[in-house]
Formats: C-alpha cells, sequence, structure tokens
C-alpha cells in the first residue's frame, strides 16, 4: 500500500495540530496514508482523560518555564514534547488496518518495539498502559483520537531529550513508573536524525506500506 512521509522538522505543537487536521481530511477524502514526523518545542498536551493533579506545579509555574501548554482531544492525560523527542503523526485509515481501535493501539505499540528491537533493546507491552516499555520505565508514550475512521495524534518517542523535564508532571498520569530514553538505555546519543529513517522503516513493516516521501515543510 502507497503512504507518505511527511518530515516537518522543528515545529511549534500548534503549527503541526494545523497540519495534521489537514491531512486528515485529504486521508478522509481518500488520499493516502500519511506518517508525520515532528520535533517539537517544550510543550504539555492534556488528554481528554487529563487529571488537573498530575500537573505537579501551576500552570503558570509551568509556562515561566518556557512550556507551552495546549489541550487536545486525543486519548490519555498529560504528557511532555520537547527538543531530542521523535513525535510520530500516523494520520493513517484504520479501517484500512483491521477497523479495531484496540488492534491500532497494538500495532502502534508493535512499530515502537521493532524499531527498538533493531537497536538491539527489548521493549515491551505493560497492559493496561499503552506504550512501549522497557523494564518498567516508558521509553514511547502514544495517545489517539479516531476521526471517521481516520487516526489523529500518535506517538512520542524519547531519543536524547532531558529526561528532566517529566519532573513537572506525573507523566501520562501513571505514578510509580518511570520514564526513559534510547539514549539512557544505549548509553550512547541517540538522535532524531538516527531515529527517522528506523521510525519509517517500522511503519511500513506493521502496516504493509510503501513511503514516498511528501514536500519537507518547516
Amino acid at each position: 500500500m502507497r503512504a507518505a512521509v511527511l518530515d516537518l522538522g522543528f515545529m511549534g505543537y500548534q503549527d503541526a495540530w494545523t497540519i495534521q487536521k489537514q491531512v486528515a481530511e485529504e486521508v478522509i477524502e481518500g488520499g493516502p496514508d500519511t506518517l508525520i514526523l515532528v520535533e517539537h518545542p517544550p510543550v504539555l498536551t492534556l488528554g481528554a482523560s487529563f487529571h488537573a493533579e498530575n500537573l505537579l506545579f501551576s500552570r503558570k509555574q509551568i509556562e515561566s518555564k518556557g512550556v507551552q501548554i495546549h489541550e487536545t482531544d486525543r486519548g490519555g492525560d498529560v504528557t511532555y514534547h520537547g527538543p531530542g523527542q521523535l513525535v510520530m503523526y500516523p494520520i493513517f485509515n484504520v479501517s484500512h488496518h483491521g477497523k479495531d481501535l484496540h488492534k491500532w493501539l497494538r500495532d502502534l505499540e508493535e512499530t515502537q518495539i521493532q524499531l527498538l528491537a533493531g537497536l538491539g533493546i527489548e521493549a515491551h507491552r505493560f497492559a493496561p498502559h499503552t506504550g512501549a516499555w522497557v523494564g518498567d520505565e516508558k521509553v514511547a508514550a502514544i495517545g489517539v483520537k479516531i476521526r471517521k475512521w481516520v487516526s489523529l495524534h500518535g506517538i512520542a518517542l524519547n531519543c536524547s531529550n532531558d529526561l528532566k523535564e517529566f519532573d513537572i508532571i506525573i507523566p501520562c498520569g501513571i505514578p510509580n513508573y518511570g520514564v526513559t530514553s534510547v539514549s539512557r538505555i544505549l548509553g550512547r546519543k541517540f538522535s532524531i536524525v538516527e531515529a527517522k529513517p528506523l521510525a519509517s522503516q517500522a511503519f511500513a513493516e506493521v502496516f504493509g506500506l510503501s513511503f514516498a516521501s511528501a514536500p519537507t515543510a518547516g
């Protein structure tokens, strides 16, 4: 199945969200599945299941640290995006990939498990929580919304980002478990540049896609 990769480079969350919605409309109208790759400046996104107690500082204090806050319609609670983290937004027609939300989430997890396996990292699922985990630490967070069977939002893989930034929240609203990064696991810097082709390859394998590059934005 033909699909596209759209690399947005380094882009603010709101601008990338506008592009997500534009691409989703194209996919709804019959356009190709499109995997958006992007790196965001520091931002907290609040999902549909957000609980205020999972912000460990006031919104004013968080914003004074240079971290934006955006409310979103994805599933899940609060998560952090920032430099050194690869965010993957698969704007796919889910009806072509099983038309089953549970399967969709498991397949998204599988992309990260396969990506990490290629680096010699053994990641796993950790039910009932979503994402990809190494030990009891989350390395890739997942939150999605399905509209007209087209998926929005997606996956955030911690590559080389500063994990101290997660100290301002209870990540994904899950207490007592930590977060980690590929760089920490490997003991070397793992850059977004290195991660992008591995992400595309993993999505191609899990979903049976053949990617062509879309014009690069940003």
